[in-house]
């Protein structure tokens, strides 16, 4: 068969309009194409998320190349705000515009058409997997933990995998992952006595006990960073009472933090921590202190090594620059994978991720087909 153009394909994935948890189709033309190809494919949809695993090779191979991205994206916000239909993969003086353009249904095309093109012209002694979700940008409690849920209980393994998510900030090859930082939230729920503003002794007012809660978080010093991590730090993302009143102190309070913690802390060390000072100022004020916390995923680090150094070189090889190995940024699926193998992620410059106008350079898309062809030939080489 003829060389896939990941352009084109980045371009179809684009008009399907797949906003999380909708398939909008992409699922199912990877799962056509890939089978077309000659890869065994199985559905693993889970709660309503549509999710594609995809084998070259034998199971059990005792080498097993994975890929993973995600097809699906977040909401396009205001449609008439965008210079380009955001469903259109639509291609104007060399640029690929729409929802997914960088995060990431081009990185899943470009993995995809290396993959195929890599199988076809030169079949490997192992396994090419390709694991694709549709729950990335959701709660990813249905997507590549589905798949890998789903692995475990057919034998399915992969002893190193690629996830193809957006690395670079400015630069096309300028940064690779190799770990991310932890991130937990936090919600506090203040209850005190409401009371007439004139009267504040009279009253219990949660809202001064919020502010000194708040302050002490904030004005804690996580840590000063590790060898592979920047500083853990900590954001107030909202105080509220809902009162609009000015001469009523409110019964209640509420707040929330979001910490991004490095490998000095656990989701649990820091529960504790929280824990601690929520109670010092319950024991102070006198107002009722209840927390609750969420744990979206903890540090990881794949040490440099084989790995990072086979991507690295491709890297290089291909765009002439050196990666930096980095831990920065948000979460991805990589938190998941990091407990079945070791795990790496490197994929275009992100940009305009997530923003009005998403859109990437089609040389880029060229430019990372090429680099993910080169990762295949030097691992089974």
């Amino acid at each position: 068969m003829p060389p896939i153009d990941p352009v084109a394909l980045s371009a179809d994935l684009i008009r399907c309009p797949s906003v999380t948890p909708a398939e909008g189709g992409a699922i199912a033309l990877l799962d056509r194409l890939l089978a077309g190809a000659g890869f065994q494919t199985w559905r693993v949809d889970r709660g309503g998320i549509a999710n594609l695993y995809a084998r070259w090779g034998q199971r059990g191979a005792n080498r097993s190349l994975g890929f993973n991205g995600h097809t699906d994206v977040v909401p396009v916000g205001d449609a008439a705000a965008w210079t380009h239909d955001p469903f259109g993969g639509e291609i104007v003086d060399g640029v690929l515009w729409g929802r997914g353009a960088t995060d990431m249904k081009t990185g899943v095309a470009a993995f995809a058409a290396a993959a195929i093109d890599f199988v076809t012209e030169t079949p490997p002694d192992g396994a090419v997997i390709l694991a694709i979700t549709g729950d990335e940008e959701g709660d990813a409690k249905d997507g590549t933990v589905a798949l890998l849920d789903w692995m475990a209980t057919q034998g399915e393994r992969m002893t190193a995998c690629l996830v193809g998510e957006p690395t670079c900030p400015n630069l096309m090859g300028e940064m690779m992952k190799i770990g991310r930082r932890g991130s937990m939230t936090a919600h506090f729920t203040l209850r005190g006595v409401q009371g007439h503003s004139a009267y504040p002794h009279r009253a219990k007012n949660p809202v001064t006990a919020m502010v000194r809660l708040m302050d002490r978080l904030a004005s804690h010093e996580l840590d000063s960073g590790t060898d592979h991590f920047d500083a853990s730090t900590l954001a107030i993302t909202t105080i509220d009472t809902g009162n609009t009143a000015s001469n009523v102190i409110p019964a209640e309070c509420r707040g929330t933090v979001n910490i991004r913690f490095n490998d000095t802390h656990s989701g649990a060390s820091l529960t504790a921590w929280l824990k601690a000072e929520a109670d010092k100022v319950q024991a102070e004020t006198g107002v009722t202190v209840a927390m609750t916390t969420y744990i979206s995923g903890e540090s990881f680090l794949t040490p440099p090594g084989d790995l990072s150094r086979l991507v690295a070189g491709s890297v290089q090889a291909e765009t002439g620059v050196t990666p930096q190995l980095s831990t920065s940024g948000g979460t991805s699926d990589a938190r998941f994978i990091k407990d079945h193998c070791p795990v790496v992620e490197f994929g275009l410059v992100g940009k305009t991720m997530h923003q009005v106008d998403e859109r990437v350079p089609v040389a880029q898309i060229h430019q990372l087909k090429a680099i993910y062809a080169r990762i295949l030939r030097d691992y089974f080489a």
